[in-house]
């Protein structure tokens, strides 16, 4: 039965292959055995893969092509931004304050009022901001931690027990162009604890300061807010990440020129075995309060693609404007779109 991820991958791949490519993988990642990781996470993420497409991917991958029937775990052509997706957000930034629309930033928010049915206002600071519709791409669990009232208990001791998976990275700037072929590689060794290491001048040369003669590499570790590794401080995870890139015999010690690091919280909703009746009491509630929508990966605890997080808000601001989506009834291909 497909109670948890271990028995949906190993009905698939087998047991063999489940320890060798998913098991250490996946348990670095999300800090829980795979037996107690919801199944809904593998049919989500690993979904139209199996082994014979894999065989068949080994023999004739250099000519995958996006298609109606590719499979989307193993596409190897997409558009990417010359220097990263940050300049999606710059470049709609410029687009709205052209057309008189202000976007506040550096604005934590700090309460969220509400009365029986209809979100009032937002505090942020000392600026109270009230409007007709709220959308909010807040992780759950801080969403119900700012209601001001505080909500039903139930309801919020269930979005309190929402989990989430943190992240660093470890950026280095490294001599030599070309050290590898890959974006990015998934290091199962359990001897390191480097989970995923992205090679962002392979997404485009323009993510290098001198594409010509580095490479920009992220060395990616995954985490809970405040556990050991999260309180590391900088000038040792810099150091940990030179001497597993040594130790994995991708890069030598002497040709990594500059390094940062950027701590990301609430990086990924944990699909633990209770998330889906968590989240229902949670959605039960939402659809109570007319004026409110909950979009992206933190805000419907939905581990998707950054493609279908936009798409959900973009189907929020349709329904503003007279549209009836139901933005939890997206799933499947849509992720994609």
């Amino acid at each position: 039965p497909e109670i948890n991820l271990a028995a949906w991958v190993s009905n698939r791949f087998g047991r063999r292959l489940f320890r060798m490519f998913f098991e250490s993988y996946t348990e670095k990642v999300w800090g829980i055995p795979c037996t107690e990781i919801s199944a809904d996470w593998a049919a989500q993420r690993i979904r139209g893969l199996s082994f014979s497409a894999l065989v068949r991917h080994a023999f004739n991958g250099n000519r995958s092509q996006i298609g109606k029937n590719s499979i989307k775990t193993l596409i190897r052509e997409f558009h990417y931004p010359r220097r990263g997706p940050g300049m999606m957000w710059t470049r709609i930034q410029e687009i709205l304050e052209q057309r008189g629309s202000q976007v506040i930033l550096d604005a934590p928010v700090d309460k969220i009022l509400w009365k029986e049915g209809r979100i009032t206002g937002i505090q942020a600071g000392d600026r109270l901001y009230t409007g007709k519709h709220f959308i909010s791409s807040l992780a759950i669990r801080d969403f119900f931690e700012m209601m001001d009232p505080t909500p039903p208990e139930d309801v919020r001791r269930t979005a309190l027990d929402l989990q989430y998976r943190d992240f660093i990275t470890v950026g280095l700037i490294v001599r030599g162009a070309n050290l590898f072929p890959d974006n990015w590689i998934y290091v199962h060794e359990p001897a390191v604890q480097v989970g995923r290491i992205q090679n962002y001048s392979n997404w485009s040369r323009e993510m290098s300061p001198e594409p010509e003669k580095t490479s920009s590499l992220g060395m990616e570790y995954f985490c809970f807010e405040n556990d050991a590794l999260w309180c590391t401080p900088d000038e040792e995870l810099l150091m940990l990440a030179q001497r597993e890139l040594a130790l994995l015999g991708l890069v030598n010690p002497e040709d990594i020129l500059d390094g940062k690091v950027v701590r990301v919280p609430k990086a990924y909703p944990v699909y633990q075995d209770s998330y889906r009746q968590s989240l229902e009491i949670v959605r039960r509630f939402v659809a109570t309060v007319a004026n409110l929508q909950l979009v992206g990966r933190n805000g419907m605890h939905r581990y998707n693609n950054q493609d279908h997080s936009m798409l959900t808000a973009l189907m929020a601001a349709r329904n503003i404007l007279g549209a009836t989506f139901d933005l939890w009834q997206m799933h499947g291909d849509s992720e994609y779109l």
